[in-house]
This record gives C-alpha cells, structure tokens and sequence, in this order.
C-alpha cells in the first residue's frame, strides 16, 4: 500500500527541491550568530564545520521538521493534482496508466490522503517557529492552487516552479525566522529552472492539451517557441545561480556546482527538438536530478569547507 501511494505522489521526484531545501538550511544555519539551546561557551565555534556540528547537536530536530514539511506539502500536492486531473489523466493515454485512472487508488482516498499530508504539514510548522506556522496556509495554497491553473492560463509552469521555489526560503525561514537576499535568489533560480523545465516535459502533451481546452505554454505557442520560452527561463536560471554566487561571496566549490548546473540546463535543452520528443525523460528527470543534487553538494561544501 504505501509502495502505491509513494508511486501517487512521485515520491523520486523530491530530488527535484529538497537539495534546494537544503543549501537554504545551510544558509540558516550559517547566518546564526549563535546556536539556540547551546550553554554559553568561550568564544564562537572555529570553523563553519564546528559550528554545523554544534547546531546538529542542539537542533537536530529543526533539520527532521523541515525535512517532513518538504514531504507533507510536495505530497499532499502531487496527490491532489492526481485528484483533480483524474478525468484528464483517464482521457490521455500517456497519463492512463496512473494510479487513480487505473484503478490503483480511489479519488476519495487520494483525497483523504492530501488533508492528512497537509495536516502534517501544518503541524510541523507549529513546531518550528511562528512565522513558518503563520505561512503554512500560503504555502500549501500556492502548491494545490498550482493543479487548477492549467484550467485558465498558460502560465501555470511559472505557479509550479513558484511552489517548488518555497524551498530554500522555506529552510532558511525555519532556520532564522526572517527573509533574506540570498535564500530568495535561489528561490528565483528554482522558479525559472522548474518552470522551463516543466515547458519541456508539457510538449509531450501539446495536442492533448489543446483539444481539451487546457492551458500550457506548449498548447498556446507550439512545440517551437515554447521551447524557445523554456530556454528563456533557463538562462535567467543560470544568471540566478551566478548571481547567487557573486553575491554570496562563494569560492571554487560553487562554482564547480554551478558550472555542471548550467552545464545540464544545456544539456536538456540540447536533445529535446520540436520533431523528436524521444528523449524529453532523460531532460527531466535525470538531466535535472544531476542539476539540483550535485550543485547543492558543492554549495553546501562551499560553505562547509570555505
């Protein structure tokens, strides 16, 4: 049973966001003058890596509830848009064999299974600190909202990368409790990236989209200019990145990261063409597993081992 719904949910695809999650709770935890909980010692800790490892041993916790947010809220909006696109996923042979046209799960329990990952989710929010409780609701709205937008505008691939955008802010948010420049210049990374990318995993269902009144970028422009769109935003990805680094005062480790990050922007939009969608899974998925796993490994080095 829980094999169908981690299938329901897409539950691979948290390699997507979650390494962002991650540098923006390194961040956190950097920019803490001191560790909460921690007694009073002689002077601050010596190395960014001592000062991780005392944060670890006070607030271990805070790192486990930032982790079940990213899980409750990416959960409980896979499976609600499952939900809500059951009748469109039954019509459309590429998305037939999911698990509620199929027969897997019934709507009402991938309905009943979203309030319960959006009740942990605000719970765990609780825990953590007032203004990430105080934001839950906003939050989960703009993850579910995203399944109702392809219904009126095409520009529902920016909504999606807007809510996978909440996780770096999300991680340095629970970490700190205040905004701040960097965290939020990944946050726009993470919107152009996830938005160009999901441009190209919608060209598989151009023809589909239009004939059911649906709204995406590759309906409304054709496989073409959509794509031309996708490496749009990819580029203000990369320049994102840069920045972040710029900014950040990061060293050689980052910008190893983000050259193998740019480096599969190109490489995604190199083997997708108009004319042959063959290879638009190995773009998605691995393409950008790489992307997002290996530059949040040198970010968080970077920062680790200045």
């Amino acid at each position: 049973m829980i094999r169908k719904y981690l299938s329901l949910v897409k539950f691979s695809h948290t390699i997507f966001a979650m390494p962002f999650a991650l540098i923006g709770f390194a961040l956190g935890v950097m920019s803490l003058p001191e560790i909460p909980g921690a007694k009073a010692h002689a002077g601050s800790p010596g190395t960014p890596m001592e000062h991780f490892s005392l944060f670890f041993r006070h607030q271990w916790h805070l790192f486990v509830l930032v982790v079940l947010c990213m899980i409750f809220a990416r959960s409980a909006a896979m499976a609600f848009n499952r939900y809500l696109d059951r009748r469109y996923d039954a019509q459309n042979p590429r998305t037939a064999i999911r698990e509620i046209p199929a027969g897997v799960i019934s709507a009402r329990s991938a309905l009943v299974f979203t309030l319960l990952m959006c009740t942990g989710f605000i719970a765990a929010t609780a825990f953590i600190n007032p203004i990430c409780f105080v934001l839950s609701p906003v939050a989960l709205a703009v993850v579910l909202g995203y399944s109702y937008t392809k219904r009126f505008t095409a520009f529902c691939h920016l909504v999606l990368g807007l809510g996978l955008s909440l996780a770096p802010i999300g991680a340095y948010l629970a970490v700190t409790g205040v905004f701040a420049v960097l965290p939020i210049l990944f946050s726009v990374a993470v919107i152009c990236w996830v938005s160009g990318f999901d441009i190209i995993y919608a060209l598989q269902d151009e023809e589909f989209d239009r004939q059911q009144g649906l709204f995406s970028i590759p309906s409304r422009l054709g496989k073409s200019r959509a794509l031309n769109v996708s490496r749009m935003l990819h580029a203000l990805s990369a320049g994102c990145i840069i920045a972040a680094g710029v900014i950040g005062g990061f060293g050689t480790c980052y910008a190893a990261g983000a050259l193998v990050f740019c480096g599969m922007l190109i490489y995604q939009q190199s083997i997708v063409k108009p004319n042959d969608l063959s290879r638009v899974n190995l773009a998605f998925m691995t393409a950008n597993g790489i992307a997002s796993v290996v530059f949040s490994i040198f970010v968080i080095a970077d920062i680790l081992i200045p």
